[in-house]
């Protein structure tokens, strides 16, 4: 461990004088009497000056973020080595969500699981898919563990060409059939729709049925990912393979705006009973269910509804993994620029595969979590509104009808639709979320027994 602290020294050492080294070779550089020359290679200086310092700051990064591990690593060995390692040592209460408590690192830990598990990228007319590639590819820790398959629909031969220019580096297939799709006279304006559909329902058989694998996330073209992407999919999978109550793992957060989540706190995850898609991880079980009633149209909406839900959750993070740069698609922009475009990015490492994620199982989850919402002192709206009560922490806001809902959530800032019921990003009716700086429950009384589809 000594030699790795001295590796991490001499980083820093080596940054420090590679800067010192650019300055010098700044300030010596010859001069011109040219005067109109001279401010070109003096702007020309000050851009090559400006991507070396982006360099080295991503330099310097890399090696805080490895110190961090090692410091952790040390402090492991340390405990294992210690005779009154196995002694029980208290912990301060943690006020929150359950998920921002002390993490064990024990050797309850979930072995490795090194499950191929590919990307499936669902494309259409946007050129812009580069951008979602590119992230995906700059942050997978491996190409073979998490091959990328860009599913192509549409035909647009300047999107195909984006994607053959990608090589080996990722596997490029085509939906065959695009002919445009009957659909009731009503519904024409709705012929996108239909097609994602019939896209979705084509790319997924050929994942699972065609190419044999056992799991899959899901993404479309216009969204980015995060740093800790893959490592959040990674470590939450066992998960959803061993737990039946639970039918897939999203990247996204509704309620994700930046002054609505907790940046101190990125490795905070929670179960949700609404399907949040934007970056989804599901397993070929699920699809061998789904494939034979899929729907002809709005497939996320039809698996928001009871019959396919079942009760099934999804776990959800904190602050999201994915964001949406695509403003144009068939929604028209639906909810982008009062909602989407605000959701925060995690941008903070999280390894999530050294943790114990076993609080997120449906019974230790809901035992934490509901003491927490019901145990939080209730006010008012308006004293939210009015910033009263700070003394008080967290604190509930309760509603008792689909009207109070909507009128809490939307002067709350939170998104208020309901799908067969059930608010995005909630569990058990209730929504999580930060207002100035507060954590904040939305939810129903104590003794709620279930969501009601006609709230939709």
């Amino acid at each position: 461990m000594p030699r790795k602290s001295n590796l991490v020294l001499w980083g820093v050492v080596l940054f420090v004088a590679w800067n010192a080294l650019l300055l010098f070779f700044l300030w010596t550089r010859p001069g011109t009497d040219d005067h109109g020359t001279l401010t070109n290679k003096v702007i020309q200086l000050a851009q090559d000056a400006e991507k070396e310092l982006e360099r080295q700051k991503n330099l310097l990064q890399q090696i805080h973020d490895y110190s961090a591990i090692w410091s952790r690593q040390r402090k492991k060995l340390a405990t294992t080595r210690s005779p009154i390692a196995h002694a029980a040592v208290p912990q301060p209460a943690i006020k929150g969500p359950p998920a921002t408590k002390p993490l064990q690192q024990t050797s309850a830990l979930p072995q490795p699981d090194n499950t191929v598990i590919p990307v499936l990228v669902i494309a259409c007319d946007r050129s812009t898919v580069r951008r979602c590639l590119d992230k995906l590819i700059q942050h997978r820790p491996s190409k073979e563990r998490f091959p990328i398959i860009v599913s192509q629909d549409c035909g647009h031969e300047e999107t195909a060409r984006v994607i053959a220019n990608y090589g080996d580096a990722v596997r490029h297939i085509k939906q065959p059939d695009l002919a445009d799709i009957p659909v009731p006279s009503d519904h024409r304006k709705f012929q996108g729709y239909y097609k994602i559909a019939r896209h979705y329902r084509w790319a997924l058989s050929q994942v699972f049925f065609s190419l044999k694998y056992k799991a899959a996330i899901v993404v479309e073209d216009d969204l980015e990912v995060a740093p800790d992407f893959f490592e959040y999919f990674g470590a939450t999978f066992p998960l959803l393979r061993d737990d039946s109550s639970l039918w897939c793992v999203s990247a996204w957060n509704d309620n994700g705006k930046e002054q609505m989540v907790d940046n101190q706190h990125p490795e905070a995850l929670y179960r949700t009973d609404f399907f949040p898609g934007l970056g989804w991880l599901l397993l070929a079980d699920l699809w061998e269910e789904l494939e034979p009633k899929w729907p002809k149209a709005f497939w996320d909406d039809w698996m928001r509804h009871p019959d396919q839900r079942k009760g099934r959750a999804c776990i959800r993070p904190e602050v999201s993994r994915t964001m949406t740069f695509g403003r144009k698609g068939v929604s028209h922009g639906q909810f982008f620029d009062q909602y989407l475009k605000f959701i925060k990015l995690n941008d903070h490492y999280v390894p999530f595969t050294e943790q114990d994620l076993s609080y997120l199982k449906k019974e230790n989850f809901e035992q934490t979590f509901l003491a927490e919402v019901y145990d939080a002192p209730e006010v008012r709206v308006e004293e939210l509104l009015g910033n009263r009560r700070k003394e008080l922490g967290a604190v509930r806001v309760q509603y008792s009808s689909r009207d109070t809902f909507k009128a809490f959530a939307k002067a709350l800032g939170v998104m208020d639709d309901l799908k067969s019921g059930v608010p995005r990003a909630g569990y058990r009716g209730i929504v999580s979320f930060l207002f100035r700086g507060r954590r904040v429950f939305l939810a129903p009384r104590r003794d709620w027994t279930g969501y009601d589809p006609t709230w939709s």
